[in-house]
C-alpha cells in the first residue's frame, strides 16, 4: 500500500513587530516587516549626487543612434563563471561576436591567468581578429602585472586599448586598499605612468582608465582623477583615452546614475578627447535602465555581456539594449537575425542556460496563453497580413504594429509557431489560430465559442498544455462530420 507524502507546509510569516501604526491611505493595509533595513544607508547619505533640479538635460534626450557596444564575457563575463571558458570555448565565442558586428572585444585579463594570456597570444600570433576589431585587455595598476599585459599583445596589428582600473571609492579605499584619496591619486597615476612607458610608443594601442566603483566615488574626487588621467595620457581626438564609468554594484535608482554620468560629460577636461564608457552591473535589477539612461546623459561606449553574465546578478545585458533601440526603430548596429543560434553559443560557451523569460531571447518570450492576448495577436496578425497584401509589400517590409509583441519575431529568426500556445488560461482564439495556422481549419464561430468550452475541460482535467495535433484530435472525436476520418 502506497503512501502519498504530506505536502511540506510553507512557513509562517511572524506578524511585524510593532504593527499597525504608520499613518497610510485606507486602501492600503501594508504594515512594517521585521526586515532590518535600519542597517542600509540611502544613497544619498553615501554619494553626493551632483545635479539638482533642472540642472540636469538628460531626461529631455533621446537616443537616436547606437552607441559603442564593447562585450565583456570574455574577461569579466569568464571570471563570473563556476567554470571559466577553456580555450576552444573563448575562440567560439569570441568568433561569435565578431559574426554578429562587434568591432571592440574586451578579450581577457592576461595577467589574471595563463589562459587569459594564451588565449591574447593566439590573436597575436593566428591573427584571428578581422582588422576593423579592436582588442582590449584589462589590467590593475600594478606595474608587474601591467608589464605582461603589454607583453601578451606584443604583435598584434589590430587597434588595441589596454583598459587599467582601480578603486576609488571610500569604502574600497579604506577597507581594501588602505590608502586616503591622495595616496589613491598617486597609485593610479604612478600605474598610468608605467602603462604609458611601456607602451605609449606603440602607434596602435590606445589607453582606458575605469574608476572601479565610480557610482560610490565622490564626484568631485572621481573628476579630478579622471582628468589627471587624461592629461597625462594625452587625451586629444586623434588619440582618445576612454574614461570608463562603472556602476560596479548597483546601488540607486537609474536616474542617480544618470546625474552622474551628466556631471562628468559636463565637466571633463579634454572632452573632445574622451570616449565616455559605461559598465553597469545588475544587483537592484535595473542595469539595463542605468544604461540607457546613461546614455541620454551623454555617455558614447556601454560594456556589458550578452545575455547578462556577470558576477553577483550579472553585468547590464547589452542584447537586451541593442534590441530596445530595434524596437524603437533605431538600427542597434549589431546582428541579432539569428537570436537563437546566439543563444546556444553563449550557452554552450558559458554553460549557463538562458531563462526561458528573458527579454527577446527567451522560449517563451513571444507565446501567449492568455485567451485576451491570443484573441489580440490573431486579429493582429491577420491585420498585418492583409496590410501587406494591400500594399504589395513583403510582411517583413511593413510597419508592425501586432498587439502583445514588440517585435516581430521574424527579425530576429524566430517563426510564429510557438507565438500561440493553450493551455487552460486559453481562449477560442488562441485555439482558432493554431487550427488555421498548423491545418487550414477555419472553424465558423459558433464552433469555436462550443469547442474552445471542451477544450477548456480537457486542460482543466490533465492541467497541461494541449498541441495542435492534439487539438486537431479532439476536434476530430468532437466533430468527426467537420473534420473527417484520419486517413
Amino acid at each position: 500500500m502506497s503512501h502519498a507524502s504530506a505536502p511540506i507546509p510553507f512557513p509562517i510569516v511572524p506578524a511585524p513587530a510593532e504593527p499597525g501604526s504608520r499613518p497610510s491611505p485606507r486602501w492600503n493595509r501594508q504594515q512594517p516587516s521585521r526586515m532590518p533595513s535600519r542597517r542600509y544607508r540611502n544613497v544619498y547619505d553615501r554619494v553626493a549626487v551632483p545635479l539638482r533640479g533642472d540642472e540636469r538635460s538628460w531626461p529631455e534626450a533621446r537616443i537616436t543612434e547606437a552607441p559603442l557596444w564593447v562585450p565583456v564575457d570574455l574577461r569579466d563575463g569568464n571570471q563570473a563563471l563556476a567554470e571559466p571558458m577553456d580555450p576552444a570555448r573563448k575562440r567560439r565565442f569570441f568568433d561569435l561576436m565578431v559574426a554578429m558586428g562587434y568591432t571592440e572585444i574586451e578579450v581577457g585579463y592576461p595577467s589574471a591567468s595563463q589562459t587569459d594570456y594564451d588565449f591574447v597570444r593566439l590573436i597575436a600570433e593566428q591573427r584571428i581578429a578581422p582588422d576593423d576589431v579592436t582588442i582590449v585587455v584589462f589590467t590593475p595598476a600594478r606595474r608587474d602585472l601591467i608589464e605582461r599585459t603589454v607583453a601578451s599583445i606584443e604583435g598584434i596589428p589590430n587597434d588595441v586599448v589596454i583598459h587599467l582600473y582601480t578603486a576609488t571609492a571610500p569604502v574600497w579605499r579604506d577597507t581594501v586598499l588602505g590608502r586616503d584619496r591622495d595616496e589613491l591619486r598617486r597609485l593610479v597615476l604612478a600605474g598610468g605612468r608605467d602603462l604609458l612607458e611601456l607602451a605609449g610608443h606603440l602607434p596602435n594601442v590606445r589607453f582606458q582608465f575605469s574608476p572601479e566603483v565610480f557610482n560610490l566615488t565622490e564626484p568631485d574626487y572621481a573628476l579630478e582623477v579622471c582628468d589627471a588621467m587624461t592629461e597625462l595620457w594625452d587625451a586629444r581626438p586623434e588619440r582618445p583615452v576612454i574614461l570608463n564609468l562603472p556602476a560596479t554594484v548597483e546601488v540607486a535608482t537609474p536616474n542617480v546614475y544618470a546625474d552622474q554620468i551628466e556631471y562628468m560629460h559636463r565637466n571633463l577636461a579634454r572632452r573632445e578627447g574622451v570616449i565616455l564608457s559605461v559598465h553597469p552591473h545588475n544587483d537592484r535589477g535595473t542595469g539595463v535602465a542605468c544604461a540607457e539612461l546613461a546614455v541620454l546623459a551623454g555617455a558614447q561606449r556601454v560594456e556589458g555581456c550578452i545575455f547578462g553574465n556577470g558576477e553577483r546578478t550579472g553585468n547590464v545585458d547589452i542584447a537586451t539594449l541593442a534590441l530596445n533601440l530595434h524596437a524603437q526603430g533605431v538600427d542597434p548596429m549589431i546582428d541579432f537575425s539569428s537570436i537563437d543560434e546566439i543563444r546556444r553559443t553563449v550557452e554552450h560557451c558559458t554553460r549557463l542556460k538562458v531563462p526561458p523569460r528573458h527579454p527577446y531571447v527567451g522560449e517563451l518570450v513571444h507565446t501567449a496563453f492568455s485567451g485576451t492576448h491570443q484573441d489580440a495577436i490573431k486579429k493582429g496578425l491577420a491585420e498585418h497580413r492583409r496590410r501587406a497584401a494591400e500594399l504589395g509589400e513583403p510582411e517583413s517590409a511593413i510597419d508592425w504594429r501586432v498587439p502583445y509583441l514588440p517585435i516581430d519575431p521574424g527579425d530576429i529568426g524566430r517563426s510564429y509557431e510557438a507565438v500561440i500556445r493553450v493551455n487552460s488560461q486559453s481562449g477560442k482564439g488562441g485555439i482558432a489560430y493554431l487550427l488555421e495556422e498548423e491545418f487550414g481549419i477555419e472553424l465558423p464561430r459558433g464552433l469555436q465559442i462550443e469547442f474552445a468550452k471542451t477544450v477548456q475541460q480537457h486542460t482543466d482535467a490533465t492541467g497541461r498544455e494541449v498541441t495542435a495535433a492534439e487539438l486537431l484530435e479532439i476536434l476530430r472525436v468532437e466533430h468527426p462530420e467537420f473534420v473527417g476520418s484520419p486517413d
